[in-house]
């Protein structure tokens, strides 16, 4: 389709630029000298940072933490580095790693590279001129890929110890409980009766698999033909759990055109466009895709909604501290009223 965007990099944003001459010396001693190297940024993202290195002409992917962060567990290259090196065998939509420093000697923080997959992103429009039908072919790609992930013999692919399944949903309720706790600035209702709630309502662990925790559009690429996707993105949250929690979170993000007016805004995604998916449309199809029966889903909605809502309270909270003058983040604390009203709302009706 010629009138397809391809996501493409933009110039590297101030005070997150690479060491050019440091990477080089890397990259020659690594892969061997192909030619001039040059970086370039992909803008999407919140969390670890990625660019596009040319090296000569070759083209590399490359992910680091944020800088000056200081929680490793947060940005752990390692950990995304082993997922991939040994999923991409056999889930041929996980980027293959291509090289690895775990020493902050080269870069100041540890960073991997892994190959480039060239294709589209849906982050705030769709392509032009899809019919419905082309639109609905893309909420059934997006969600069986996240059938087929589930899938993998993640044990068979030497991802058994990978994770502890086994209280994986008793530890996300308090962890992200103790997580509000820490980072709360305002009273807020409907948050901590969201919390109490799905402490009183934790569902049993399910059979457990290989979870992304993160999925949605934006960490997915489509081929330019928009027939399948070829990429799925953002591995660091990565883990063995039940797989519920994986589908209530990505349903989580999947905004209706008739919820409140503050998830209407560019930066919740495409979802609310027409012809897409409901909720419960996303639900029904990954039963029926992955051949389980269907099951209730609203304490896995919710607690996907919490989840997100503490990750905005944390930051707002440190912007609300001084800890950052980022004036971004000052809005966030509306965000967080608006996901814990939807989370609340969606615990009395028993419904997405």
């Amino acid at each position: 389709m010629s009138d397809v965007v391809i996501d493409q990099p933009k110039a590297v944003r101030q005070g997150e630029e690479l060491d050019v001459a440091a990477l080089t010396a890397y990259l020659e001693r690594e892969l061997g000298a192909h030619g001039a190297v040059s970086v370039e940024q992909f803008p999407g993202g919140h969390s670890n940072l990625t660019y596009l290195v040319h090296h000569g002409e070759r083209e590399y992917v490359l992910r680091r933490p944020p800088f000056g962060s200081k929680v490793k567990s947060a940005h752990d290259m390692g950990r995304e580095v082993n997922v991939l090196t040994k999923l991409a065998p056999v889930f041929d939509r996980a980027p293959r790693v291509i090289a690895y420093s775990d020493s902050p000697d080269v870069l100041g923080a540890p960073f991997y590279l892994m190959e480039r997959r060239r294709g589209v992103i849906l982050r705030r429009e769709l392509p032009p001129n899809l019919d419905t039908t082309q639109v609905r072919k893309l909420c059934d790609l997006l969600v069986d890929t996240l059938v087929d992930l589930h899938q993998v013999d993640y044990a068979a692919a030497g991802l058994g110890d990978f994770g502890k399944p086994a209280g994986y949903v008793e530890r996300q309720v308090r962890g992200w409980t103790e997580r509000y706790t820490a980072s709360q600035t305002d009273d807020i209702p409907d948050i901590t009766q969201v919390a109490a709630w799905l402490d009183a309502n934790k569902q049993p662990d399910g059979a457990p698999a290989l979870i992304h925790n993160d999925y949605k559009f934006d960490n997915v690429i489509f081929d330019p033909s928009l027939e399948r996707i070829s990429g799925v993105l953002d591995w660091e949250m990565t883990t063995i759990g039940d797989p519920m929690m994986d589908l209530g979170t990505s349903i989580s993000y999947w905004i209706h055109a008739d919820d409140p007016a503050i998830f209407q805004m560019p930066i919740f995604g495409v979802t609310m466009k027409p012809g897409m998916f409901r909720r419960a449309d996303y639900a029904a199809r990954y039963f029926e895709r992955a051949g389980r029966p269907a099951q209730d889903l609203v304490f896995y909605y919710a607690f996907g909604l919490f989840k997100t809502a503490v990750v905005l309270q944390q930051i707002y909270y440190r912007y609300a501290k001084g800890l950052t003058t980022d004036a971004r983040f000052a809005t966030f604390i509306m965000v967080v009223r608006a996901l814990a009203d939807q989370a609340h709302r969606a615990i009395q009706r028993q419904s997405l």
